[in-house]
């Protein structure tokens, strides 16, 4: 499997809630009314030069021969076997039991609602690209599963309503983002297939279009209080332009009143204004990298889709804060697949190759450009069928040759800073990922998906993990419940931070980082924040200075100066997380064998001592990247003091 279909699978289950972050709780990040979305729309204006029609659409139809035709003979092949593969396939009933599920034991059993779009995705493209009408009964069942089916979202969302949770209920449609990838896939393939479905029946064309408009397509136009929308206060996560996408393509394709259509998609540019008022400056994520997949990139394609359907009038890519959000992707990249991955990001991800070109071309940013063609060249981007919903693959498809042509070149920037989301990189040397990498953070306890992680770094050497943030565990109830913080890679003592008297970071707004700053030349990079206050009282903490300096081509090192208010009983330690196997060398050297590499830790063996404990991975999630197991080094401090510090010094072996 490729890295883009990894990439495709990951999105899939990525199910994040609404940001636990309001208004009047941030702490780094405010919202900012620039509104800049309804201001162009104004500018331009939007009631006039809104294509009402289908005459923006570029992507091919379904009878347009030609192109389909000329899609690769090996692809073809493979696009129709797959769907040979579901000509007899039995759309199964989602259960009530399924749904219950999640309210019994946490699992939220999407592999249940994931097949049947699969089928559906997999069904109509291989119509697409024979062209026989061999496929077409099979779509005509897909598309009459989901006209019966109660509900199109996953279960842990069905909290939205106000019925009791765990079955969804038939008299309060929710819209949620399991509802927006069906509405797409069935919007488009409505859109395509209409003339084909009214051959054999015209109830179908009618009742498809009649229980996307029932169950999507009305409530989310009617309502104001889906929390995503960010209309009630908040700052909205990547559920924001994930939906707003989906919702977007489906009134243009399917709304057939000219000025209904045009408040549909001004409401929809309001909703995603919220989601720009509370992104900083910067530009930075603080979801992280393989999150900016659902949110940046389909930001983008809501753009994207508006600069179309406008016939070019609507166009914001000049907008710095839209360029920012674009050009933070290729900056958190370590050495492809791996990028920084704070928070409950993935340590790896394909990205998407498609939407990180067209978007530095839009943005005209020839490092992202160049780096959405070399994540196409690195999955081997359109050797099998794409992934990903269906506009996405017709889109990717008319795309193969252009990417496949373009100049292709990884991002490896020297160093960067983001002074709003405070997360900061740097590596030896620009354009090259040999030698160390380091990323860090400050920011605060209460950012979307959040850890209690002020204050960490991740390490590389060679592009290979030193290092890590071990990333989350697989969802469940508990992820996004009251219980969180119980999940030990939630918990500061599992990331590369300090445990003070014996007592770990707290969740919450008010739990954040002091003064953190970050200097970079062409000899050295420097992080440093003060974590104190990341703490409860418990800790006894008055300052906590956490320093990071990279020594160009020689060290990394990792400092500690501290003063604290009382000793506890319990310990004061300093802990590191690593996918390296560690040995002790001697007292006060540790070496760090990593995938073709070896580093020596040296460490003042008179401040602290070092333990070194294996945790092994049992979850499914955790074991596609540390399959081996992690390490945890324990540098306890020996003689307790007020006031103290020490450093770690990493080398290469010699």
């Amino acid at each position: 499997m490729n890295l883009v279909n990894k990439m495709i699978l990951k999105c899939a289950f990525v199910l994040a809630v609404i940001s636990v972050t309001t208004q009047s709780s941030l702490a780094k990040l405010t919202n900012k009314e620039r509104n800049i979305l309804a201001i162009e729309a104004k500018t331009i204006d939007l009631a006039k030069s809104l294509t009402t029609d289908h005459s923006w659409i570029t992507f091919p139809d379904y009878y347009n021969r030609k192109f389909w035709d000329n899609v690769p003979a090996a692809l073809r092949a493979e696009y129709i076997a797959k769907a040979e593969g579901y000509l007899k396939y039995e759309w199964p009933v989602v259960k009530a039991t399924d749904y219950l599920e999640i309210i019994r034991s946490g699992a939220r059993r999407q592999e249940v609602y994931a097949a049947c779009s699969s089928a559906l995705i997999t069904l109509v493209m291989g119509e697409l690209v024979e062209g026989k009408g061999r496929f077409t009964d099979q779509i005509i069942n897909g598309v009459w599963y989901y006209s019966e089916q109660t509900w199109w979202g996953w279960s842990a969302h069905i909290s939205a309503q106000k019925a009791k949770t765990g079955l969804p209920d038939v008299n309060e449609p929710i819209v949620d983002l399991g509802v927006g990838e069906v509405t797409s896939n069935l919007s488009w393939t409505l859109f395509l297939f209409k003339k084909e479905f009214d051959k054999v029946h015209p109830l179908i064309s009618q009742r498809l279009r009649q229980e996307i408009f029932r169950k999507s397509l009305t409530p989310y136009f009617e309502r104001d209080d889906f929390g995503y929308m960010g209309f009630k206060g908040g700052r909205p996560n990547n559920w924001n332009p994930w939906i707003n996408y989906n919702m977007l393509y489906s009134y243009l394709l399917l709304e057939n009143d000219p000025s209904k259509k045009v408040a549909e998609v001004q409401k929809i540019l309001n909703s995603l204004d919220k989601f720009l008022n509370g992104y900083s400056d910067d530009g930075g994520c603080d979801e992280g990298p393989s999150y900016w997949g659902a949110a940046g990139a389909l930001l983008y394609e809501s753009l994207e889709i508006m600069k179309d359907a406008t016939k070019g009038k609507f166009d914001v890519f000049d907008n710095q804060l839209v360029k920012n959000i674009g050009n933070y992707f290729y900056k958190v990249n370590i050495h492809a697949p791996y990028f920084i991955n704070f928070a409950d990001a993935d340590a790896t991800t394909g990205g998407n190759p498609s939407a990180v070109y067209r978007y530095g071309k839009a943005i005209q940013d020839p490092t992202m450009q160049q780096f959405g063609a070399y994540l196409a060249k690195l999955g081997n981007w359109g050797e099998k069928p794409m992934g990903g919903k269906i506009c996405d693959q017709i889109r990717n498809l008319g795309l193969l040759e252009e990417i496949g042509k373009a100049p292709a070149k990884e991002a490896l920037v020297a160093d960067f800073w983001l002074p709003d989301t405070e997360v900061a990189g740097a590596r030896d040397m620009a354009d090259s990922f040999k030698g160390f990498f380091f990323g860090a953070k400050g920011g605060f306890n209460a950012e979307s998906h959040n850890h209690n992680d002020i204050g960490t770094c991740v390490m590389y050497y060679d592009g290979k993990p030193c290092l890590i943030d071990l990333g989350r565990e697989e969802y469940s109830a508990k992820t996004f419940g009251s219980k969180r913080y119980e999940i030990w890679t939630m918990q500061s003592g599992y990331h590369n931070l300090p445990v003070i008297n014996g007592v770990d970071q707290k969740e919450g707004a008010n739990f954040k980082a002091d003064k953190t700053t970050f200097t970079a030349n062409s000899k050295s990079a420097a992080f440093s924040t003060d974590i104190a206050a990341s703490y409860p009282k418990d800790a006894a903490v008055k300052s906590w200075v956490r320093g990071y300096t990279l020594n160009r081509g020689k060290s990394f090192i990792i400092k500690d100066k501290f003063e604290l208010s009382a000793l506890k009983p319990a310990a004061t330690t300093s802990n590191l997380i690593t996918y390296c196997k560690v040995s002790e060398v001697k007292p006060g050297l540790l070496s760090f064998q990593g995938d073709g590499y070896k580093l020596n830790m040296s460490y003042n063996q008179n401040v602290v001592s070092a333990k070194i404990q294996f945790i092994e991975v049992t979850d499914r999630s955790l074991k596609r990247y540390w399959p081996n197991g992690v390490t945890r080094v324990v540098l306890e401090f020996k003689k307790p003091a007020l006031k103290n510090g020490q450093e770690v010094i990493f080398t290469p072996a010699k």
